[in-house]
């Protein structure tokens, strides 16, 4: 197998402050990253922010505020949800960037063949930069926002899509290009056969209000914003740079994994492969689809206004909490709703009467009876068995990317040594044997989580060399 892994998360539109949705998608991409690298394998970690959308303009106006300033402020909130969620981030790849701007005029110059100008006129939702037709609304509004589309009429720039159908159906039928879950998969081979129709890729500059990449060889002109997004995967690599060893290495010679929100899958698994295939360039491996993190059933979006701020969340219960949350709560593939009942009560059960709780007992007895070397393997076939299947179930499950299965599987361990705590007793026998399978199954259960709860795993290795780190998971009632 290749064990060079490009793994990208979808760029966020700077309109507004980052909500719980991005932190999904990011955290889940992480545990990817840090998996593979716990393996040995070679990965880049890229993600950004995406700057020339006609709704962050229109947001600068509302906020009074000149577009660059504005969009320069938003950008680096987004980019510190980095160092919040404990992101392990190679590249963060704003495309307001020189480097961007190149890589996505030389994708222009390269898809030149199948561009063409022509007057246009359809409805347009700001929200999603994207045109519908009339049968795709729902009582005249876009499916995505609820909200109207706007008539759009002038003349633009086209790609022709539409012959690069039978490529793209190929492409996913066969699974050059694996889309995750089955379901996606598909429900984009059903509308990639229901007849692909060429895409308008550019917007006039007068609309843009001034702001946007210019298309090349036409001042009257910007890109359309998601041919410029789709195009950051390649030109953080510097592809369109004279300076292109990273392009060569991990766009042309390593596994490509895009994460991405369903809502956008269109634009991934079918505008961004045609995109490719028009350029000559390789198609990206694999997209992994994740669902929504819902607000008491609706898809938290900032234009809906129902919101948690993970910058709030973590500040108040932690990054890992955080983190965990959304792992083990969510179905990877699925919506899943968030609500600060649910958060608590797996924060309680969990994480602070949990893995908290019995790293705490552990430690506790290994230093009342003197037996806090850990062995170099366990004492009893039934412990290493559980131990056996901890593993193995967790790497099965992340290799479906199925982050809350994984977690669920490295559960069964730390209720299995709650269990031998109370079969065993070593408190009243001091049994160094037990004492010692425990403290060897929480060494293995660090390294289990460490994808998932890095700064949790980091703690538990510092508590079992002999270090001081305090409570893992405060009970509740200290952090409110």
């Amino acid at each position: 197998m290749n064990s060079k892994y490009y793994i990208t998360t979808a760029i966020d539109y700077v309109n507004a402050r980052p909500h719980l949705g991005h932190a999904l998608e990011k955290i889940q991409a992480d545990v990817l990253a840090r998996w593979h690298r716990a393996k040995g394998d070679r990965i880049f970690f890229l993600s950004g922010t995406d700057e020339n959308s006609l709704k962050n303009v229109r947001a600068a106006h509302a906020a009074r505020l000149p577009i660059e300033d504005f969009v320069d402020r938003n950008a680096e909130i987004f980019r510190a949800l980095g160092p919040l969620l404990d992101l392990s981030y190679d590249d963060f790849i704003r495309t307001t960037q020189v480097r961007h701007v190149n890589g996505a005029k030389k994708l222009w110059q390269d898809c030149q063949k199948d561009i063409y100008k022509k007057a246009y006129r359809g409805l347009y939702c700001v929200g999603c930069e994207e045109f519908y037709k009339e049968k795709d609304l729902i009582n005249g509004l876009c499916p995505e926002h609820k909200a109207k589309p706007e008539l759009i009429e002038e003349e633009n720039y086209f790609f022709r899509l539409s012959v690069y159908q039978d490529r793209i159906r190929e492409a996913i039928e066969n699974d050059i290009v694996k889309i995750i879950p089955e379901g996606r998969k598909n429900e984009i081979l059903n509308f990639v056969k229901s007849g692909l129709e060429d895409i308008c890729v550019s917007r006039s500059k007068e609309r843009a209000k001034g702001w946007g990449i210019e298309v090349p060889g036409d001042k009257n002109q910007v890109m359309w914003v998601w041919f410029d997004a789709l195009s950051n995967y390649i030109s953080a690599l510097g592809y369109g740079s004279p300076e292109n060893e990273p392009f060569q290495e991990w766009w042309q010679n390593a596994q490509k994994v895009h994460v991405v929100g369903k809502g956008i899958i269109r634009f991934h698994a079918v505008h961004w492969i045609g995109l490719l295939l028009s350029a000559g360039l390789p198609l990206p491996n694999q997209i992994f689809v994740h669902g929504y993190v819902t607000s008491s059933g609706q898809k938290m979006s900032k234009s809906l206004g129902n919101v948690v701020d993970p910058f709030v969340l973590a500040a108040k219960y932690g990054t890992d909490p955080v983190r965990y949350f959304l792992l083990r709560e969510l179905p990877s593939t699925e919506d899943g709703d968030f609500t600060i009942a649910r958060f608590e009560e797996r924060y309680n059960s969990d994480l602070a009467k949990g893995l908290g709780n019995l790293v705490a007992r552990v430690i506790t007895i290994a230093k009342k009876i003197g037996a806090t070397k850990i062995p170099e393997t366990v004492s009893t076939t039934e412990l290493e068995n559980e131990i056996d299947i901890a593993k193995k179930q967790r790497d099965a499950e992340l290799e479906q990317y199925k982050f809350n299965d994984a977690l669920a599987a490295i559960w069964k361990l730390v209720n299995y040594c709650d269990r031998y705590i109370e079969k065993t007793q070593p408190w009243k026998t001091n049994d160094s044997a037990a004492v010692g399978d425990l403290l060897f199954a929480l060494s293995v259960i660090a390294e289990l989580v460490e994808p998932f709860i890095p700064e949790t795993s980091q703690k538990i290795k510092l508590l079992l060399s002999g270090q001081e780190v305090g409570i893992l998971f405060p009970r509740l009632d200290q952090v409110k």
